[in-house]
């Protein structure tokens, strides 16, 4: 059964900086392309940015040149580095496998808000 443990977020004021983390059980990232999605309230969940397998990324405009996604394959994680946080980043940041067998799975999510 595919298992995606995202953490990390919290409560972060603008400008800061968070780090989330998504684990991966069974092997996954050795035969998946990753995502990370985010989900603001009254809002369509869209795509943030994406990591192929063999580590390629591409990236939302909207966070282009502040976030950062990243993968070990050998410790089954994903990570999504976030700077210069916005209000507007505010979200429910979700991990998705995007390609393969177990592709359309997701995590169950984790709480960024980014207030003053």
């Amino acid at each position: 059964q595919v298992q995606l443990v995202e953490s990390g977020g919290g409560l972060v004021q603008p400008g800061g900086s968070l780090r989330l983390s998504c684990a991966a059980s069974g092997g996954i990232l050795k035969r998946s392309a990753m995502g990370w999605y985010r989900q603001a309230p009254g809002k369509q969940r869209e795509l943030v940015a994406g990591i192929t397998i063999g580590g390629t990324t591409n990236y939302a405009g909207f966070v282009k040149g502040r976030f950062t996604i990243s993968r070990d394959n050998a410790k089954n994680m994903v990570y999504l580095q976030m700077n210069s946080l916005k209000f507007e980043d505010t979200a429910v940041y979700y991990c998705k496998v995007m390609t393969g067998p177990e592709a359309g799975s997701w995590g169950q999510g984790t709480q960024v808000t980014v207030s003053s």
